[in-house]
């Protein structure tokens, strides 16, 4: 029996070895297909796969028009789409090809962590969701997403209440959404990277303002205390507080309060302190990886913490990807990691890195996070399609 058992994990490894080079594998770089940017792989017209780095140096720099490199059928970058079987299948077997010694070795759940209680959304009703916030007024949960209406909006049930944003070039149409705030008075903001713009909408759908022209990329998005609304560009290296005349729909002001940052894309502000966290994407020089830094500024916009990914690899056994920040209620800085799929508190900006995982299983791709006032932590999988509720449990 036990000679059997050996002969049919050996049969299993070389059939998972297999898929591994037949299916996971971009047949022009043979670089591992992954679900960070550069590497997703996306379906062209013909139905061929190839990742992003590869369409990207395919495509012509102003027109975007490529050929296939398997059957040279004519086609355009912005013409792809994600493989979601391929990221499906990157999910299923992800664990089992991740070689033993890079498993991340991540604290059980103690009591006093989050555990999942229900989730909503799902395939179809979300299409590779990318940003989520919370309506202050009414509780109700806003996402962006990939589907024919950009913006969706969820009741307390998880019932879509509404949707809008239509996929189009009109100008208040959503091209592709990065991110979406809302304020104080119920506005969606949406970061718009299709034509470089921010976009806001009443809570009923109706555009009110579009503000183009000042943005190489606007990426992160997120209301303060004072309704104002922090906006990344990750090209430009920028973080900008605006400040809109909601009911005319008129922007009063724009002020640069960072100028010096790498690749900054997620924002986050703390309603207890007026901190801002930022999370940065560094490219390496050369190798072009794409490594995280977390930067904490006071309100009065002082870094008064940093930690970057080899500063959180003395403390956690595995690579850590941040892919999503916010604060929780009492002020500490809580990031989403895409490497270990877990969610992991780093502790009060003062007391960088106290770290602490909070959620260490059930997430696929968590790309967004947001504390509600119940102090449930609503996740965003998008992976899965979906948002996973996910409260303290004291047992």
């Amino acid at each position: 029996m036990g000679a059997e058992a050996s002969g049919s994990g050996s049969a299993l490894r070389e059939l998972m070895r297999e898929a591994e080079t037949s299916l996971l594998e971009c047949k022009v770089c043979f670089e591992r297909f992954g679900h960070r940017q550069q590497r997703r792989p996306r379906n062209l017209p013909c139905g061929h796969v190839v990742c992003l780095a590869c369409v990207a140096a395919l495509a012509h720099p102003r027109t975007l028009a490529l050929e296939c490199p398997f059957c040279r059928r004519a086609c355009r970058g912005c013409d792809t789409s994600d493989c979601m079987p391929v990221l499906h299948l990157l999910e299923l077997l992800g664990s089992a090809l991740r070689p033993a010694s890079a498993a991340p070795r991540v604290a059980p759940s103690a009591p006093g962590a989050f555990t999942c209680h229900h989730a909503f959304g799902g395939w179809g009703t979300l299409v590779n969701p990318t940003g989520l916030a919370l309506c202050p007024k009414t509780g109700r949960v806003v996402v962006v997403h990939d589907g024919k209406r950009r913006v969706k909006i969820f009741d307390s049930a998880g019932g879509c209440a509404h949707q809008f944003g239509e996929k189009g070039d009109a100008a208040q149409d959503i091209r592709y959404p990065l991110d979406v705030t809302v304020t104080n008075d119920c506005h969606v903001i949406v970061t718009d990277a299709g034509d470089r713009s921010i976009k806001v909408f009443d809570f009923f759908g109706q555009i009110k303002l579009v503000i183009g022209g000042q943005f190489s990329l606007p990426w992160g998005a997120e209301t303060t205390p004072q309704n104002g609304v922090l906006v990344t560009d990750a090209e430009a290296g920028a973080l900008h507080l605006l400040e809109i005349d909601f009911p005319e729909g008129v922007l009063r002001r724009t002020e640069r309060l960072q100028a010096h940052l790498r690749q900054p894309r997620e924002v986050a502000v703390s309603w207890l302190t007026g901190a801002i966290a930022v999370l940065e994407h560094p490219r390496a020089l050369g190798t072009g990886a794409c490594s995280t830094t977390v930067k904490v500024f006071s309100a009065s916009m002082q870094l008064i913490g940093q930690v970057d990914a080899f500063g959180l690899s003395l403390f956690f056994s595995s690579e850590i990807t941040a892919s999503a920040v916010t604060f929780d209620h009492q002020g500490n800085v809580v990031v989403a990691d895409t490497s270990s799929q877990a969610v992991l508190c780093l502790g009060k900006p003062e007391e960088f890195p106290v770290l602490k995982p909070i959620i260490t299983h059930g997430l696929s791709h968590p790309v967004a996070l947001t504390f509600t006032k119940e102090n449930s932590l609503l996740v965003l999988d998008s992976a899965a399609h979906s948002i996973k509720v996910y409260k303290v449990d004291w047992g």
